[in-house]
């Protein structure tokens, strides 16, 4: 059966089109500023839509730049960040929802309080204990910091809960260990909420600039953030070159986000997140 949409309804959705157009219209400016020359985007006159489309930004991109190798690096620190970030998060959540053991609630607490402390507070402490492990100027300096999330900790304990104890105890009884318990029954029923976490921890390793601009120097193990500044030249600004670096940028976010939001969608819908 059908049904017709109310007035009220309609409203709704005008405006909510309204919104998503004004959202997008910044993104596709910078998709077809791309496709200008600098003179054309930095000129009075110019329009929307490139009255000369050129691929001359996209062709100082790859040719001025090891650009390649920035998006592998930056792949390579968002994913490994991600899978650990979901694992150490499902793993401490299950530990903190189904274990009993002493100072269980005031360690709880400190990881909780350690999400009110902003990165630039510790971030000198970090940066003393990377450089005393030897990893400034790797890779590895970027990954190591974020191997954990406090709120994806918070996020998986509070799932983690609903899950009926007797369907553990039933898979203890089978012989199941924890770790099995964990990746063969608590994994699949909070799958849900972490895609979404995993979505939002891909983006902030993605798009992470201020710690991998402290921590690398060496230009072959730069991350694509960094590509933005490095494109803009100390006494003139290539808006194009700039904006063809910012649409190769967002490409990879926006195909995992394509990939995964059914799951997405369905994990805000049960995380309550905005």
């Amino acid at each position: 059966m059908t049904r017709r949409f109310t007035w009220l309804e309609g409203v709704i959705i005008a405006v909510l089109l309204v919104c998503a157009a004004i959202m997008l219209l910044p993104y596709l400016w910078m998709v077809l500023s791309s496709f200008k020359s600098n003179l054309e985007i930095i000129s009075s006159a110019t329009s929307f839509v490139p009255q000369n489309p050129t691929l001359e930004g996209y062709r100082a991109v790859f040719e001025e730049a090891p650009f390649l190798t920035w998006l592998l690096n930056s792949a390579i620190t968002a994913i490994i960040i991600t899978a650990a970030t979901l694992f150490t998060s499902a793993l401490a959540g299950y530990i903190f929802a189904k274990f009993t053991f002493p100072g269980k609630k005031l360690m709880f607490l400190l990881v909780l309080a350690t999400m009110m402390i902003p990165f630039q507070v510790i971030m000198i402490p970090t940066y003393l204990i990377i450089s005393k492990l030897g990893l400034i100027n790797n890779l590895t300096a970027i990954i190591v910091p974020s191997l954990i999330s406090s709120y994806g900790v918070f996020l998986a304990k509070q799932f983690i809960e609903d899950i009926p104890r007797d369907l553990l105890e039933a898979a203890r009884i089978d012989g199941a260990g924890e770790l099995r318990i964990m990746w063969g029954i608590v994994m699949p029923l909070i799958l849900p909420m972490l895609s979404a976490l995993g979505i939002f921890t891909f983006m902030a390793a993605w798009n992470n600039y201020l710690w991998p601009l402290i921590a690398i120097n060496d230009m072959d193990r730069m991350t694509v953030p960094m590509a933005l500044v490095f494109f803009n030249g100390a006494h003139q600004v290539n808006y194009n070159v700039v904006m063809s670096a910012a649409v190769l940028i967002t490409l990879p976010v926006i195909i995992v986000f394509l990939i995964f939001q059914k799951q997405f969608i369905k994990g805000l819908t049960m995380t309550g997140m905005k």
